[in-house]
């Protein structure tokens, strides 16, 4: 299967033209594959940004030559012409261009727009170059979170709510999408309203929902201490767990012994014929970006499920798949990830965090 990146460029000329530089990261679900920066000489600051376009793209398809590729820059200019909606008149500018289109296959690449504060990465890696800081290691992925925290960049940051109990949640039995979809207990709202409570503190702008009962249960009763509409959303649905629907793991043990094995061991495993969890957390991460882009900088609560929380930890924490199965979520908690739109770097903030309320 092609992998898919996401690069963010930048250049800069102190001069223009003057003595130039450029910038790029790598991505992948969150991770940094590559920092690049490097001087390219006496140039413009569009040569430069190019420049990082070209060497961003380069890598990438190094990567894999498969790949879809989504290029965010502050450079209008480039968006434009890359996307074929502005001419490019400039001879300099169009050599460029074609060494870009060469760089990787443009039907699998997307280009867009990011105001410049959210492209702060690449451009301080330009700025390395410029000052004379040589580029050792293409790969790092180490901690950058120090850096973010300190910085002005305003992260996206997303509140993780799993519903509330429902009448399969104390016997932990599996409760997927495809099966009797509960609604809440009296417990469960009550739970609902305590971290309801908890979010209105918390202030977010945004609630996404996913569109089970539960779920909605869960934000009818959160709804009385938030103001906000609720807007529901098919990419926080929980997994699906097949024909195990209903049973408790136990009595799975007992009526599939041969498939109960294969799931605790393979998290690609399709349990009851269902969403594996490794898929759901490939789902996840990529639900996480998406809310990262649609709303920058901004707070957003998302009411969901136990394996989706699991999954999205898992993808913030960069950890092997597997690992999800080292990881449990309380009714009613609240899982906190910040995404800096940036270069989407993520960070797990808080884990299964509970709300109080009157048993």
């Amino acid at each position: 299967m092609a992998r898919h990146f996401q690069i963010t460029a930048d250049g800069g000329s102190r001069g223009n033209p003057g003595a130039a530089a450029y910038g790029a990261v790598v991505t992948e679900n969150g991770k940094i594959l590559a920092e690049l920066y490097a001087t390219i000489g006496i140039a413009s600051n569009n040569v430069a940004e190019y420049s990082g376009l070209i060497a961003g793209l380069e890598h990438a398809h190094a990567l894999d030559p498969e790949a879809t590729i989504d290029v965010k820059m502050d450079s209008k200019l480039v968006v434009e012409q890359m996307s074929g909606r502005w001419q490019i008149k400039h001879p300099d500018m169009r050599e460029l261009a074609k060494r870009a289109r060469e760089a990787h296959p443009l039907s699998l690449v997307t280009f867009s727009w990011i105001p410049r504060d959210q492209n702060s990465h690449a451009d301080r890696l330009a700025n390395k170059a410029l000052d004379g800081e040589v580029q050792e290691q293409a790969y790092v992925q180490k901690n950058f979170l120090h850096s973010r925290l300190i910085s002005k960049e305003v992260p996206t940051t997303i509140y993780l709510i799993r519903h509330g109990e429902t009448p399969l949640t104390p016997e932990r039995r599996f409760s997927g999408s495809g099966g009797s979809n509960p609604g809440l207990t009296e417990k469960g709202r009550e739970q609902a309203r305590a971290v309801g409570r908890e979010l209105a503190a918390r202030q977010p702008e945004v609630l996404l929902v996913s569109p089970m009962q539960r779920t909605r249960d869960t934000a009818e009763e959160i709804g009385k201490f938030v103001e906000i509409a609720p807007i529901f959303d098919e990419d926080w649905i929980e997994a699906s767990f097949g024909k195990w629907d209903g049973l408790t793991p136990d009595e799975v043990e007992e009526q599939f012994p041969e498939e109960f094995k294969a799931w605790v061991s393979d998290a690609w495993y399709p349990q009851g014929g269902g969403e594996p969890y490794a898929a759901v957390a490939e789902r996840a991460g990529i639900a996480l970006n998406k809310v990262a882009a649609e709303y920058p900088g901004q707070k957003v609560a998302i009411v969901t499920h136990n394996v989706v929380v699991k999954g999205a930890v898992c993808v913030a924490l960069q950890t092997p798949i597997d690992s999800i199965f080292h990881v449990d979520v309380a009714p009613c908690s609240i899982t906190t990830i910040k995404i800096w739109p940036s270069d989407g770097l993520m960070a797990l903030m808080s884990m299964s965090e509970r709300a109080e309320y009157s048993a």
